[in-house]
């Protein structure tokens, strides 16, 4: 039997690329009730909007912010378990935003953190990426820091059972933001294609891959874990030029009229 079915599940940041598609893996396991928190309004509208007649009694919908602890305390009140999705994730608005990126990255997971020792829930999964390590952006860094505060609820937790550990993600193949569909926008406009470092490489997983990992880390953790899928890597440049020679004729262009422009590492 899963170990989901019949629990309350409280997941954040339900309407982004990852929460939207977990919670369709979520219904699947038969739980009580999951609480989706999301502070975009529209995402939630349209959330609620293409959930399943047959689902519609299961789900809750929540506005609200990770940043904002008393909307936290009325979120996980009999919540048993926790998947935790909400993030701010562009590096380059989070580089120009910093002090937003810590507010929801790092103060946020600390404030959700907090309120699932004291209402002691049972598990408690984090949603990280591959940027967490070693990392040069203020995304990654911020993520980093939302890591080591949940591996760290494991040893403040006391005499409390909650279990806490991150997953950490590559890039999620079509995910908000992510290199496939802006390099697709791009092609579709005639170019140029902006290519950070040809020589760079990414790790990348779709997103039922990621999703996967998340359920199967919730199974497997014991308290601390960071679970890292095995990804397939790939050169940013050999992506950029095998989209234009495949996508080009798609949008009525020669492959070799759009232009690969390098534009630097951010």
């Amino acid at each position: 039997m899963s170990a989901l079915k019949g629990k309350n599940i409280l997941l954040t940041g339900a309407s982004g690329s990852i929460g939207s598609h977990l919670l369709e893996r979520l219904l699947d396991h038969d739980p009580r009730t999951i609480r989706v928190l999301d502070h975009d309004e529209h995402g939630l509208f349209q959330l609620k909007s293409s959930v399943d007649e047959s689902d519609k009694d299961t789900l809750r919908y929540l506005l609200g912010d990770v940043r904002d602890q008393d909307r936290l305390d009325m979120a996980l009140r009999d919540i048993d378990i926790v998947f935790h999705a909400a993030a701010l994730k562009h590096v380059g608005l989070s580089e120009y935003n910093p002090f937003e990126a810590v507010r929801t990255n790092v103060q946020g997971t600390q404030n959700l953190v907090r309120m699932a020792v004291e209402e002691e829930v049972d598990s408690f999964v984090n949603v990280s990426t591959d940027k967490a390590s070693n990392p040069v952006s203020v995304m990654g860094a911020t993520k980093l820091l939302s890591e080591r505060l949940v591996i760290a609820a494991n040893a403040y937790k006391g005499s409390k059972d909650t279990r806490f550990g991150c997953v950490r993600f590559g890039n999620v193949l079509g995910s908000s933001g992510s290199v496939v569909p802006v390099f697709l926008d791009q092609i579709r406009e005639g170019g140029p294609v902006s290519v950070t470092d040809p020589e760079m490489t990414r790790f990348v997983m779709p997103v039922e891959d990621a999703v996967e990992l998340v359920l199967e880390a919730h199974e497997r953790m014991t308290s601390g874990e960071v679970f890292v899928l095995k990804m397939p890597a790939f050169r940013v440049g050999d992506l950029a030029q095998s989209m234009v020679e495949r996508y080009g004729p798609a949008f009525g262009y020669d492959p070799g009229e759009i232009d690969v422009e390098v534009v630097g590492a951010r």
